[in-house]
C-alpha cells in the first residue's frame, strides 16, 4: 500500500469545504477542523441567511412596487380612514425562523456531502504549532470545547478561517438594540426605525431588506454615495431607489458611537449630531480570524490588516501551506473561496491547476433592484488601466421590463476598441446575479460583442437588452457612452 497524502484544512466555510471534497476525490486523508458547523459564516450567519431574508423582502417590494401597475387589485377590510395602510405585512420572527432553518440543513448537506467523500471532521479550533519539520510535515494542534487537545501531523494544511464583523470600540452590539450582522437572525419583531451604519455591499442589502419588510430605515454612509466599490452607475440607481422607495440616505456621515437609551439607540456622528432610532445595526467591514492561529511562527507572513499573503495558487510564505477565503483579503465571495481552496488542493496533489484570475469572476450585491458585475469596471476604464468602448443601455427600453413594470436598471458592456472582445460588463435589475452569466461567460472565454450580438436571444426578455449593448457596440465606430 502506497503513502498516503495528509491533509488538514482549518475551517469549514467554502474555501475549507470545497478544499476538502477536492482533496478527498484525488485520495488524500483529509481532516476539516470547524467550531462553528460546515458551511462557515457563508452559509451560517452571512449569505445564506441574509439572502433568505433578502427573498421575502424582494416579494415585498416586487408586491409594493407593482401590483396596481400590474391591475393587481387587493381585497382589503381596512377601515375607510386607514385606507393608505399597507395591506401586506410581515412577521420577522417566522422569517427568521425560517431563515435559520435553511441555513442549517444547509450546513448539514454540506457535512453530510463531506464525509461521504471520505473527510473526517473534528469540531475545535485548529492552530499551526512551530516550522516545518525536516520530513516537510506541519503539526496541527485542535483545541476541543470541553478543553481536550489533539495533534494531528499533516503533509499539508489550508487555513480558511473566514472573518468575523469589525466593531466600532464605542457602539458595541449588545445583540438586542445594537446589532451587527450576525444578530440579525435573533429579532423576532420588524424594528420600527432601524439605523444601518455602513453603506457598502452589507449595510446596503439590509437597509434595502428592511426597508421593504417595512422598518424606516436611515442608511448612515461615510462616502459619497451608497455602494462606494461599485459601479458609480448602478450606484446611483440604487440610492435613487432607496430614497424614493423613503429610505433616509445620511452622506458623508461617520458614526463615532451607538448607545442605548431605554427603548431606543442614539447614534451620535463625527461631527456631532445625533440621530435616534429603535435599532442600529453595524455593517463596517469585517476582520479577518487570523489571530493566535501561530501562523507567524511557523513562517506565514500576514498583511497588516491581518490578511494572510496568498499567490495565485493559494500558498502562503510557509512551505506546505496554504489559505483560502475571506482570511486572504482576495474577495471576499464564497464563490471566491471556494476557487481559491480547490486551486490550493490541485496545486498540492499535483493535479492540473489555472492560477486564480479576479478578471474572470462575477459578484452580486443582492439588493433590489441586483447589481451584477463582472471583469473591468468602470473605474479601470477612468483610470485608463484598459482601453475600452462602454455602452449602457436603460432597461426602459426592453419590452419585458415595461411588461413586468421594470423602471429602474440597465445593461453596461466594455469591450476592446480593436477586437470587440468583451473584457466586463454591469446589470443593475431585478434577477441581475442570473442575467451576468453569458456576460461571464463572453468574459471568460474572450468572445466578441459580435458573437454575443448574433446569439439568439428569447423575445421578449430581459437578456435580450444584452444581445442590443452588444449590437450597438458592433456597429459603433467610435468610443464613448450612450
Amino acid at each position: 500500500m502506497g503513502y498516503v497524502t495528509r491533509i488538514v484544512i482549518i475551517g469549514g466555510g467554502p474555501g475549507g469545504y470545497e478544499a476538502a471534497l477536492v482533496a478527498a476525490q484525488l485520495g488524500a486523508e483529509v481532516t476539516v477542523v470547524d467550531c462553528d458547523g460546515l458551511g462557515g459564516a457563508s452559509v451560517l450567519t452571512d449569505c445564506v441567511p441574509s439572502k433568505t431574508l433578502i427573498a421575502t423582502a424582494e416579494v415585498m417590494t416586487t408586491f409594493d412596487s407593482s401590483y396596481e401597475e400590474l391591475g393587481i387589485i387587493v381585497a382589503d377590510d381596512t377601515p375607510p380612514l386607514e385606507q393608505a395602510a399597507r395591506v401586506v405585512g410581515v412577521d420577522l420572527g417566522k422569517v427568521n425562523r425560517r431563515v435559520k432553518r435553511l441555513a442549517l440543513a444547509q450546513s448539514h448537506d454540506i457535512t453530510a456531502s463531506v464525509t461521504r467523500a471520505g473527510a473526517r471532521v473534528m469540531r475545535g479550533r485548529g492552530r499551526l504549532e512551530g516550522m516545518q519539520a525536516l520530513d516537510g510535515s506541519r503539526k496541527v494542534i485542535v483545541s476541543a470545547a470541553d478543553g481536550t487537545e489533539e495533534t494531528l501531523t499533516a503533509d499539508a494544511v489550508l487555513i480558511a478561517t473566514g472573518g468575523h464583523p469589525r466593531e466600532v470600540p464605542d457602539a458595541q452590539p449588545d445583540g438586542e438594540r445594537i446589532l451587527n450582522w450576525t444578530q440579525v437572525y435573533d429579532l423576532n419583531e420588524l424594528p420600527e426605525e432601524l439605523i444601518v451604519v455602513g453603506s457598502g455591499v452589507t449595510g446596503a442589502e439590509f437597509a434595502g431588506a428592511y426597508q421593504a419588510l417595512g422598518s424606516k430605515v436611515t442608511l448612515v454612509s461615510s462616502r459619497d454615495r451608497v455602494l462606494p466599490g461599485e459601479d458609480p452607475d448602478a450606484a446611483a440607481v440604487l440610492e435613487d431607489v432607496f430614497r424614493r422607495r423613503g429610505m433616509n440616505v445620511m452622506a458623508r456621515s461617520r458614526a463615532a458611537a451607538a448607545k442605548r437609551v431605554g427603548d431606543r439607540v442614539e447614534v451620535t456622528l463625527s461631527d456631532g449630531r445625533v440621530i435616534t432610532g429603535s435599532h442600529c445595526l453595524m455593517a463596517v467591514g469585517a476582520i479577518p480570524n487570523s489571530e493566535g492561529m501561530g501562523l507567524e511562527e511557523a513562517g506565514v507572513k500576514l498583511r497588516e490588516s491581518g490578511h494572510i499573503w496568498t499567490d495565485k495558487v493559494s500558498r502562503t510564505t510557509a512551505p506546505g501551506v496554504y489559505a483560502a477565503g475571506d482570511v486572504t483579503g482576495v474577495f471576499a465571495l464564497a464563490s471566491v473561496a471556494a476557487m481559491q481552496g480547490r486551486i490550493a488542493m490541485y496545486h498540492f496533489l499535483g493535479d492540473a491547476v489555472a492560477p486564480l484570475n479576479l478578471k474572470t469572476v462575477s459578484s452580486n450585491v443582492f439588493t433590489d433592484p441586483e447589481i451584477a458585475t463582472v471583469g473591468y469596471t468602470q473605474a479601470d476604464v477612468d483610470a485608463g488601466k484598459i482601453d475600452a468602448r462602454v455602452v449602457k443601455l436603460p432597461l426602459l427600453r426592453n419590452p419585458r421590463a415595461k411588461m413586468q413594470g421594470i423602471r429602474d436598471g440597465f445593461v453596461k458592456l466594455f469591450c476592446r476598441p480593436g477586437t470587440g472582445i468583451v473584457v466586463g460588463g454591469v446589470v443593475v435589475s431585478p434577477r441581475a446575479s442570473e442575467l451576468i452569466h453569458p456576460i461571464s461567460i463572453a468574459v471568460d472565454n474572450n468572445l466578441t460583442v459580435e458573437q454575443i450580438a448574433n446569439a439568439f436571444t428569447v423575445y421578449p426578455s430581459l437578456s435580450g437588452s444584452i444581445a442590443e449593448v452588444a449590437r450597438q457596440l458592433h456597429t459603433r465606430k467610435t468610443g464613448g457612452e450612450v
